[in-house]
C-alpha cells in the first residue's frame, strides 16, 4: 500500500484484521493521504511511522518546514485532538500546524522519535510532573467530560459477572469511587491529556521535550497520573520491590504537580480496574476468551491497584 510514494507500514495494514471499520478506512488510506499531501503542497520526507491509530508521514511543507503529517483512524478520542493542540498553542506540547478534523489529519511541528523511555525513570517522571502545570488550563467546549465517562465505567464494572477474573472487591471498590467522582464538580472542567506517558513525550529543537498524541478530555488533572504507573513496567519489576517503586512515581509526581496524593491514588484505581473491564468486555466477545496476554495485562491491573492502597 502506498500513496506518492509513502509505504503503509505492513504492521499498520495488518490492522485490518480488527474490523470492518478498520479494514475499509485501511483500504482507502492510500488515497486519502495522496490526497492531503497534494492539497497542501506536502513532500513526503523520510520513513512513514505509525502508533496504534495513525499514520505519521514526515513532509516538507511548500515554505521547506519539517513537519509531520498525521492521519488518523476515525474514533471519538481522536475527534478533538485537534481542539486540545490548539488550545496548548505549543506550549509544552508540539504545535499544530493545520488541520482537517474531518478527514483526521494533523500538520505537526516535527519532532524526534526520542522519548522519555530513553532516560532514567525519576527524571522521566519529573518532566511529566513539570509540564502537566503548563497543559493544565480551562477546557474548551468541545472535548467529552470525565464524568461522563467515568459513570458509564461504574455502571459497567457493576454489571461484571462475580466471577469475572478480577477480584470482586477492586471491582466493587473502583464502581464506588467512580460514582463518587462523577459527582464532584472538580471531575470536569480542565484539559487533560488521558495518555501521557514516558512514549508520548519526544525530544525535539524548540524545547527539550514536548508532548504528543493527546486523547483529550474535560477532566481532572489527578486522572492524568496513572499511565505513569504501569508504563515502564519491567523498571518497576525489577527494582525487586515493585510496591516501592510505584508508589514513589505516585509520591513524585503529587508532590512536583502540585496534585493531592489521595485523589490520584483513587482515580488509579478507578483506571487500572476500567482497564481491567475492558479486556474482559472485548475477551467475551473473542473466540477463546481472553489471550495469555490479556491475562497478564489483568494480572499488572490488579497489582497496581495492590500497591497504591494504604
Amino acid at each position: 500500500m502506498n500513496a506518492r510514494g509513502v509505504e503503509v507500514p505492513p504492521a499498520f495494514a495488518a490492522r485490518a484484521s480488527r474490523s470492518a471499520s478498520w479494514a475499509t478506512w485501511l483500504d482507502g488510506l492510500p488515497r486519502l493521504v495522496g490526497d492531503i499531501l497534494a492539497e497542501w503542497g506536502l513532500e513526503p520526507d523520510g520513513a512513514t511511522l505509525h502508533g496504534e491509530c495513525a499514520l505519521v508521514v514526515p513532509v516538507r511543507t511548500v515554505e521547506a518546514r519539517a513537519a509531520a503529517l498525521k492521519v488518523s483512524w476515525p474514533h471519538w478520542e481522536a475527534e478533538t485532538e485537534h481542539v486540545a493542540l490548539q488550545r496548548w498553542h505549543g506550549d509544552g506540547a508540539v504545535e499544530l500546524l493545520r488541520a482537517d478534523p474531518h478527514r483526521f489529519a494533523l500538520l505537526l511541528e516535527r519532532v524526534s522519535t526520542t522519548d522519555l523511555t530513553t532516560i532514567p525513570i525519576d527524571d522521566a517522571t519529573t518532566v511529566i510532573a513539570e509540564v502537566y502545570r503548563r497543559l493544565h488550563v480551562p477546557a474548551p467546549p468541545q472535548p467529552r467530560t470525565l464524568s461522563s465517562c467515568v459513570r458509564d465505567w461504574s455502571r459497567r464494572l457493576t454489571e461484571l459477572p462475580r466471577d469475572a477474573p478480577v477480584p470482586r472487591r477492586f471491582v466493587e471498590q473502583a464502581a464506588a469511587l467512580g460514582r463518587t467522582l462523577a459527582d464532584d464538580p472538580a471531575t470536569d472542567g480542565t484539559l487533560i491529556h488521558t495518555d501521557l506517558h514516558y512514549s508520548n513525550v519526544l525530544a525535539a529543537e524548540r524545547e527539550p521535550w514536548l508532548v504528543i498524541d493527546p486523547k483529550p478530555l474535560s477532566g481532572d488533572p489527578a486522572f492524568e497520573v496513572a499511565p505513569l504507573l504501569w508504563n515502564r513496567w519491567d523498571e518497576a519489576v525489577a527494582t525487586g520491590d515493585l510496591r516501592a517503586a510505584l508508589r514513589r512515581r505516585l509520591d513524585l509526581v503529587a508532590e512536583v504537580a502540585g496534585l493531592d496524593r489521595d485523589r490520584v491514588r483513587d482515580w488509579a484505581i478507578v483506571r487500572l480496574m476500567n482497564n481491567a473491564l475492558w479486556e474482559i468486555e472485548e475477551a467475551a466477545g473473542r473466540p477463546g476468551g481472553l489471550s495469555t496476554a490479556g491475562r497478564e495485562w489483568l494480572t499488572t491491573s490488579v497489582t497496581v491497584v495492590k500497591a497504591v492502597q494504604d
